[in-house]
């Protein structure tokens, strides 16, 4: 048996219309060009209105189908920034985002790796989600789009978001103002998303009626959640009664996303986490979507990426004997 000869340099040209558009496919610089290079080991010479590709040939393929369908989304009029050259980078040859699409006032939403994508369309089929994964892989995010859009769309009446006001290093009696003024921090993350997806003038007139509420979960207690879109944040740090107690509300003609993630649970010494509780005894039901983001699908800087990744090494590592 013989040893196969490494497979020769394939190169090859891609030529574009519109010199406007191309600007941007490239980026400032060349940086875009310059990201692909580093991702997939290729050479990438861009002269006129011309790329040239060179490298193994599967990967010059891979590149030029992430060129085309970049270029796809700038005559589609959506944006190609750094982080959208990362996205089409992770989708795969060819992934432009666009076939997935979250519609809200203010923005064109697209999945950023395989499994947003996966979880935009467990939206879509679902009326209860679990979405599990590190800070940074899109799972409030999303909801939160998925639910504004529903909502100009006239498919839900309300939208509810809601956390648990657990004390992460601070007294919440010890804090300044009404109870309202002490857990508005919990839920700051989730004004940020709205004003993303909204107009703030819309946010504000659509909280004053009541049609947009933002509360911790202790104020779920006891209601029936008719035609809303309903999202509980941070899940990880319910209780088990909390945890059953808000999926219980869930009412007539509604959704509802529970998003958390289990490394990071803030509950008191020995307290069972109610998403955990309800993963084990809910994740075999099939009218249930759940979706476990990794590493792998965070979103926001790259350095993000990296710092969830020592995290997690370093929770592995074995604790030597004296070690706290």
């Amino acid at each position: 048996m013989t040893d196969q000869p490494p497979a020769k340099d394939a190169t090859t040209t891609r030529e574009f219309d519109d010199n406007i558009l191309l600007q941007m496919l490239f980026g400032p610089h060349n940086a875009h060009l310059e990201r692909i290079e580093r991702q997939l080991g290729v050479n990438l010479t861009s002269r006129g209105n011309a790329v040239t590709l060179t490298g193994p040939p599967a990967r010059v393929d891979e590149a030029l189908a992430l060129l085309d369908g970049l270029y796809l989304r700038l005559q589609r009029g959506l944006p190609v920034a750094a982080a959208d050259v990362d996205a089409a980078l992770r989708m795969g040859a060819g992934g432009n985002g666009v076939g997935e699409t979250i519609v809200t006032r203010k923005r064109h939403i697209q999945p950023r790796s395989p499994l947003q994508a996966e979880y935009m369309r467990a939206l879509d089929r679902h009326e209860l989600v679990f979405a599990l994964g590190p800070a940074g892989t899109g799972k409030t995010y999303l909801a939160v789009a998925k639910a504004v859009s529903m909502m100009i769309k006239g498919e839900v009446d309300r939208i509810i978001l809601s956390r648990p006001a657990v004390e992460a290093g601070e007294r919440l009696g010890f804090l300044p103002g009404d109870l309202r003024e002490k857990v508005d921090p919990y839920l700051r993350p989730l004004y940020d998303a709205l004003h993303d997806m909204l107009p703030g003038d819309q946010v504000a007139k659509k909280l004053a009626a009541g049609d947009i509420e933002v509360a911790p979960l202790a104020f779920m207690r006891g209601r029936t959640l008719a035609s809303s879109f309903v999202i509980l944040d941070e899940a990880q740090n319910t209780t088990p009664v909390q945890m059953k107690m808000f999926l219980t509300r869930l009412g007539e003609h509604s959704r509802m996303v529970v998003t958390g993630d289990l490394s990071q649970i803030d509950l008191p010494p020995g307290t069972r986490s109610g998403l955990q509780d309800a993963l084990d005894i809910l994740g075999g039901l099939e009218d249930i979507g759940i979706i476990r983001f990794t590493d792998r699908d965070v979103v926001r800087h790259g350095l993000v990426t990296q710092i969830v990744r020592a995290y997690d090494a370093h929770d592995r590592r074995p604790v030597k004997r004296g070690e706290k």
